[in-house]
């Protein structure tokens, strides 16, 4: 809902306009309602302050009603009200005005996508406000650049997303790009946020694989476009180089938002104005602290001066006020001052040290996951991360709930967030675990530490993470010979980009995570028997075979298996005792020959990937899949026979079969009884379609690309599946069934008979009808009872002559 307020100079004359103000603001708060205000030949501070004609009438009605209570209610609605973005009428063209909002109500009713800004948005509006004067929205003959700068937890983004959420709807495109610094830092990072940027605004996925290419596309594609960008935390010049480095790459009316905590980067490119945002107030700290503490405005009997007393150590930091808010909601007044005692140990000025006594609150589980969620999985999803630290033995369910309760992490879009402030305190902690003895430390994750551990040897049993992210320039690290024999109670090893000069002669069984690209060794240590491991990753690795340990180990915790690039991989070997195994993931590996046959067996696994695979030719024989829910078998043109399906798999939903030698699909293949979309493409061999085929009564999506071989489609009896025929010269008509597609794609097909379909069952539903680059030369008037039909693709049908 939107809600439009029009202020003019005899507005507060209205007892009712005023009451009406006091509802529409009420919405606001509980149902997030939009607000939009009309400053009719009023200026926003003569409402806010309630001056000149404005403030007349609003004390002519106030010495009238001699209510003072409700006086004072409606000044501030007033104030709130007028702090809002809105549009004013001053020396404007009403016409002009009228269109502006017309099109405003319009985008955001239909477009706009909020973001969530912050559960008590304290503070936040005026700032907003601040900002919003900076960005000199309307005027659509600029280019403009405006930088927000502060410390870290002041609120940066924050602020940001709220502008966002309040003008992205008056551009032609809009991308709101978070975590530029962390996502930067990570392999291909900038490659990453290039394409972000340019499928958030463009809405295409053009796939950059080149930083420098990504520079070219965005200036060419947006350079004529209105366009919001907000790169949100920029730490570094190289990140605005290849995001936004120029005016000109954004067309007139643009508005780039840079947030950083360093004001020398916003020099080039030069921004146009920069904001700095201020610390909050007094009245501002108390009420959001009060908020988080009290779930109120104003802290409850006997805790006045104690929440007076807590603010003087969050320094106006809105980060601060939430994280102490949240840990001592609840506690006695014993509590708090136990609590307040110990900040006043900490020395002057020290955020961390603060933050940290909430930490100190925590058990010994709650701590490890806050510390690996510092270290290694901040951004991951939620789920999987649950399913190490249940495995570890640190009962997740409520140590998670624990650390949001007290704000140390967040979850966005189902995954682990984490204010940088209180990463870089979690690796502060860890680092005064052993401040001199690196191999000491619980978690090792700073490149200099980690080369000089694992080349040194110089670990212990005491470090249990380690993961390696190596700036550009200094990506091999020459292991030494005994560098993981010390590390026995290692679970986590992530390698994000380095090589190694040799490969190492003993891993930790304690392992739960071994996410090792480019691993340099053909054969996993001889004493790793992996019975802990849940994430096995060896992308672009030298791994030639997975050994029998792999048989006579059980492997019932291991969830995601990634061997993609594994060009000397010739097998996947018997994994009948990884029971709990839900992702397979097999492409791009040159070598692979044999699929052992327990890999049809797996009761809970969801996603199985074979891709380019060129002489794959052994598959199980049968499936079994209950929990199968994407299958791709693409690119391997050695692969003949598809395998039997061994009773109903009813949550497979997507199935792309491309380019393999597959002849035919077996009648079984009607026990995919929940499959939505098919996939079939680059056929030399498939000559039919099953009849049981025609029986899957959920199938909304079916695409048939580059067939030049017979494909019939056998004709059903009256109660059974519409039947196509496709074959080189023809297509067949139809019958009765009971097919229920949505979406029918057959581009470059081969249907040069000129009385292609005359009836189709599924025609009542049928939304999009593709024939691109196939022979078709007529279509027949049946198409005219295709009644859903809303989008027909005939691009380059050469032979196409009559249309009806």
């Amino acid at each position: 809902m939107i809600s439009i307020i029009v202020f003019s100079k005899n507005y507060a004359e209205s007892r009712w306009c005023l009451n009406e103000l006091l509802k529409i603001l009420d919405c606001k708060e509980k149902m997030k309602q939009f607000v939009l205000p009309i400053f009719y030949n009023v200026h926003p501070s003569e409402v806010r302050h309630q001056k000149e004609d404005f403030g007349k009438a609003f004390t002519k009605l106030s010495e009238r009603i001699k209510d003072n209570v409700k006086v004072l209610e409606w000044k501030a609605a007033l104030k709130k009200v007028a702090d809002l973005s809105g549009f004013p009428l001053i020396d404007r063209n009403e016409s002009e005005l009228i269109r502006t909002i017309i099109q405003w109500v319009d985008l955001r009713m239909v477009n706009h996508t909020s973001l969530h800004v912050a559960k008590y948005p304290v503070g936040i509006e005026s700032r907003v406000q601040d900002v919003y004067q900076h960005l000199s929205i309307g005027r659509n003959d600029i280019t403009c650049i405006v930088g927000i700068v502060g410390a870290g937890g002041i609120g940066k983004t924050t602020i940001s997303k709220k502008i966002y959420n309040m003008i992205s709807s008056q551009f032609e495109g809009s991308c709101f790009l978070k975590d530029v610094r962390e996502t930067s830092k990570q392999r291909s990072g900038l490659i990453q946020l290039q394409n972000r940027l340019l499928y958030e605004i463009l809405r295409e996925s053009l796939d950059v694989r080149d930083v420098d290419i990504g520079v070219n596309v965005i200036r060419h594609r947006l350079c004529s476009k209105r366009v919001l960008l907000i790169l949100d935390d920029v730490d570094e010049f190289v990140q605005l180089e290849n995001l936004a480095s120029d005016h000109n790459w954004f067309g007139l009316g643009s508005r780039i938002i840079i947030t950083t905590r360093d004001r020398h980067l916003l020099h080039n490119p030069k921004a146009d104005s920069v904001y700095e945002v201020k610390k909050l107030d007094y009245n501002e700290a108390l009420r959001l602290f009060s908020w988080h503490a009290f779930e109120k405005e104003e802290p409850i009997e006997n805790y006045v001066k104690l929440s007076k007393q807590v603010l003087q150590y969050a320094q106006g930091l809105p980060l601060v006020l939430t994280i102490l808010g949240s840990d001592l909601k609840g506690r006695s007044l014993h509590q708090w001052k136990s609590a307040l005692g110990k900040y006043r140990k900490t020395p002057n000025g020290n955020i961390q040290k603060v933050l940290q006594i909430s930490y100190n609150g925590l058990d010994d589980n709650e701590k490890d996951m806050f510390l690996d969620i510092a270290f290694f999985f901040k951004g991951e999803l939620l789920a999987n991360v649950i399913k190490i630290f249940d495995n570890c033995g640190f009962s997740p369910d409520d140590g998670i709930n624990r650390l949001l309760e007290k704000c140390l992490i967040t979850v966005d879009n189902d995954k682990l967030r984490m204010h940088d402030v209180l990463q870089d305190m979690g690796r502060e902690i860890v680092r005064l675990q052993s401040p001199k003895e690196l191999g000491k430390r619980s978690r090792l994750w700073f490149h200099e530490e980690v080369r000089h551990v694992l080349e040194e040897s110089t670990g212990t049993n005491k470090v249990e993470g380690i993961v390696i992210d190596l700036p550009d320039g200094e990506d091999i690290i020459n292991l030494g010979s005994d560098a993981f024999v010390s590390m026995k109670g290692l679970r986590v090893f992530i390698n994000r980009n380095a090589r190694f000069s040799e490969g190492p002669n003993y891993l930790s069984n304690e392992l739960r995570v071994l996410d090792w690209p480019e691993y340099p060794m053909q054969s996993l240590p001889p004493n790793f028997n992996g019975k802990k491991l849940i994430v096995f990753r060896m992308r672009d690795s030298f791994i030639m075979e997975l050994g029998q340990r792999f048989k006579l180990f059980i492997l019932q915790n291991l969830r995601t298996m990634n061997l993609n690039y594994c060009n000397f991989l010739t097998s996947i070997p018997d994994l009948s005792s990884a029971s709990s195994l839900e992702e397979l993931k097999v492409e791009y590996c040159e070598s692979l020959v044999d699929v052992h046959d327990s890999i049809g067996l797996l009761g809970n696994l969801s996603f199985l990937s074979f891709q380019q695979c060129p002489n794959l030719s052994i598959f199980p024989r049968s499936l079994k899949l209950r929990s199968l829910y994407i299958l791709k078998l693409v690119a391997c043109p050695s692969f003949h026979n598809f395998p039997e399906i061994e009773g109903n798999m009813e949550n497979l939903r997507a199935l792309h079969i491309e380019g393999t030698a597959i002849e035919e699909l077996p009648l079984s293949i009607g026990n995919l009884v929940g499959l939505y979309y098919v996939l079939l493409m680059s056929y030399k061999k498939l000559i039919h379609l099953p009849t049981s085929f025609y029986q899957l009564e959920h199938l909304r999506g079916l695409h048939i690309y580059f067939f030049q071989n017979i494909l019939n489609f056998e004709k059903m009896g009256d109660n059974r599946q519409s039947v196509l025929a496709i074959d080189s010269t023809t297509m067949e008509d139809l019958s009765n069934g009971s097919i229920a597609l949505q979406l029918l794609n057959l581009q470059n097909c081969s249907n040069s008979k000129s009385n292609f379909f005359t009836m189709f069952n599924f025609k009542a539903i049928l939304y999009h009808l593709d024939l691109s680059k196939s022979t078709i030369v007529t279509l027949l008037s049946s198409i005219k009872g295709f009644g859903k039909l809303g989008l027909l693709e005939l691009s380059h049908c050469k032979n196409l002559e009559k249309i009806p």
